[in-house]
């Protein structure tokens, strides 16, 4: 049964096919402005040797301290993997915070289940997962986007209860409450 975790070396393996596979698709490509992309430009060198992946993984812990020094406009964040067993299959990050740039586009949450694991529910499911932790760093009520011709990703935040408030440029933005429904006023 898949899980959320904090970010382990014991993926690696797999990690780095999904890595190839986000690649295939475009992914970690100068244009590509998504944390995976960044991250795929910025670390993709490093993953192979067991050191540099483990580096890796401390660094995306680190993220989620607020005392951690990142460039500014970035906010701390928490990534976790979606995994099963040794499998990775995707990753959630909860940005504590928004910055205005994240409240026009960004939001709270964002995810990225990898192509050979998508459409089995894993994106539902994995956000479905988080909205608890993100309740946990006072969060009451997330921002989720996706582009606006993204229907599965539209399918996932609305089958979590986000409701739409509007779109901006090419970006649908929802507001998803995240305390379990008992403590919901």
């Amino acid at each position: 049964m898949p899980e959320l975790s904090l970010p382990t070396a014991r993926v690696q393996r797999s990690f780095r096919a999904a890595m190839a596979e986000f690649g295939g698709e475009g992914r970690g490509e100068p244009a590509d402005f998504s944390m995976i992309g960044k991250e795929i430009r910025g670390f993709a060198e490093r993953w192979s040797s067991p050191d540099g992946f483990a580096a890796y993984v401390d660094w995306l812990r680190a993220q989620a301290l607020e005392d951690t020094t990142r460039p500014d406009g970035i906010v701390p964040s928490t990534t976790l993997w979606w995994v099963e067993g040794e499998d990775y299959l995707g990753r959630i990050a909860i940005r504590h915070r928004l910055t205005a740039s994240l409240l026009e586009e960004g939001g709270h949450i964002g995810y990225d289940v990898r192509p050979s694991a998508r459409r089995r529910g894993h994106a539902t499911a994995m956000l479905r997962a988080a909205l608890p932790l993100a309740h946990g760093l006072n969060i009451e009520s997330a921002l989720v986007t996706c582009d606006a011709g993204n229907v599965a990703s539209r399918r996932v935040i609305e089958a979590n209860g986000g409701i739409l408030e509007d779109q901006r440029g090419a970006k649908l933005r929802f507001w998803l409450p995240t305390a379990p429904p008992a403590q919901r006023s």
